[in-house]
């Protein structure tokens, strides 16, 4: 076994867990659920079945990654976030019976390479958050967010965009449509509302 699982995590045999990953204490793999290289698990989260994650993916303590969901390649899931999997949720049919596995359809989120989504935030499937993105702590997403978007509240709304180091981009003097990072320099163009690195 070349990953660490802690002994009081429950890990379903038909799970894949990748090279180099670590799943912590009360965390929860389901069936099928394929995590991928150097992933972390934290405490008490939940991976539902057939969850698929890229590798370098962090899934912070009590973060519920309902199936099917889908996480590209260095997805950052805060402490606390809820990835939901029914559109129209409901216990019970209209006749009052009790619902089962069977009884509804899954629709699931799904994360971009790179995205990050923040503390307690909700993300109600069906939604896609584009690459390195960012969701501020505390929203609630209902709608898809673009690549490189930083979005907040309920319901979230973009208000900026981030580069790559998760830094909210200012805007060049004298360039319109051109944005720079304050930590690295880089550069990044937009265009009829999609921005795009230079």
């Amino acid at each position: 076994m070349n990953y660490r699982v802690q002994p009081s995590a429950q890990v379903d045999e038909t799970a894949e867990i990748g090279a180099g990953s670590s799943v912590w204490d009360l965390a929860q793999i389901r069936e099928g659920a394929r995590l991928g290289e150097g992933c972390v698990i934290g405490r008490g989260a939940y991976v539902g079945t057939g969850v698929r994650m890229g590798d370098n993916c962090k899934l912070q303590n009590y973060a519920l990654v309902y199936e099917p969901a889908e996480l590209g390649d260095g997805v950052f899931i805060g402490p606390a976030v809820v990835l939901t999997n029914d559109h129209n949720p409901r216990s019970v049919d209209p006749e009052g019976r009790q619902k089962r596995g069977g009884d509804w359809e899954a629709v699931g989120v799904a994360i971009a390479d790179g995205a990050s989504i923040g503390a307690r935030s909700v993300c109600v499937a069906p939604v896609a958050i584009g690459r390195w993105s960012l969701v501020a702590a505390g929203a609630v997403v209902t709608r898809d967010v673009p690549d490189f978007a930083l979005v907040a509240g309920v319901p979230a709304r973009q208000i900026g965009w981030v580069g790559r180091a998760g830094v909210r981009l200012a805007e060049r003097a004298g360039e319109p449509g051109v944005w720079e990072c304050p930590q690295t320099g880089a550069l990044y163009e937009e265009k009829d509302g999609v921005l795009t690195e230079r």
